[in-house]
């Protein structure tokens, strides 16, 4: 993974040719989002969803996932939360621009999505407007295993305009 500030460069480089003469876009890449927009949105709640992915339903027990979610909230982890059990790996992350309270309510909400939205997934990727909540259990099933080195590691991209 780029750091941040080579993200944010080559996210800014791209900007202006996928969303061209738009007032407003999001370029999300794996590790960094940017976002601009002719209306204030610094400091502004964003719960909608941006962008989910759910693995393959695999019918494990999900109290551990569970479990490594609820570590994610409410632990005065700040604005950059990881957490794990086994294979079963966490994480979740606020923009730096809301208040703490507002972060822990956006984690919150992207991790009950999570679970509603990707019950008995083998990954899920909930990405809202200001926050996003993951996780993975390593897979162990081949092509199927969605491990942060793997699939994370790659450039993704989630383009709004």
């Amino acid at each position: 993974m780029p750091d941040c500030s080579s993200c944010v460069a080559h996210a800014v480089s791209h900007a202006g040719d996928i969303c061209p003469g738009a007032c407003g876009g999001v370029v999300q890449l794996e590790g960094c989002y940017v976002k601009y927009d002719n209306l204030k949105f610094l400091g502004a709640e964003d719960k909608t969803i941006v962008l989910k992915k759910c693995g393959p339903y695999v019918g494990y027990d999900t109290g551990t996932r569970d479990a490594v979610l609820s570590g994610l909230m409410g632990s005065g982890g700040g604005y950059f939360r990881v957490g794990g059990s086994g294979q079963l790996k966490g994480m979740a992350q606020c923009i730096g621009d809301l208040s703490f309270v507002e972060c822990e309510d956006c984690v919150s909400e992207a991790i009950r999505r999570l679970r509603s939205d990707c019950p008995a997934a083998d990954y899920g990727d909930m990405f809202l407007g200001k926050c996003y909540a993951r996780y993975s259990t390593g897979g162990g099933g081949g092509g199927a295993a969605h491990s942060y080195s793997k699939a994370h590691g790659k450039a993704q991209a989630q383009l709004l305009c």
